[in-house]
């Protein structure tokens, strides 16, 4: 079996205008051994749009890791999609990267 890491999206640096840019967020999923694989595929593709075979891969980094990160970006992008994981009770953090 192969694990698969999610990448993190490379920050590009740009010339300094005096404007600070908070850094991105992270959703990261965790492994609860509570819900079948069906069911974190199922609210994996509800909350980040992944198919179903990317869900997969995301459930068994979880199972196999004991998390994955599952969305990086804005902080309410990243709550909304640990608020829709959180809604059959997986559990999940929301952390500045």
């Amino acid at each position: 079996m192969t694990e698969r890491v999610l990448p993190v999206p490379e920050v590009e640096e740009h010339e300094s205008t005096g404007t600070a840019v908070a850094p991105p967020w992270m959703t990261i999923l965790h492994n609860c051994d509570c819900h079948t694989f069906e069911e974190v595929v199922r609210q994996l593709q509800k909350a980040i749009g992944c198919s179903e075979a990317e869900g997969w891969e995301i459930a068994w980094q979880v199972h196999n890791t004991g998390k994955a990160v599952v969305k990086v970006g804005p902080e309410g992008e990243c709550v909304r999609v640990g608020n829709i994981l959180a809604a059959i009770g997986l559990v999940v953090t929301v952390v500045q990267s």
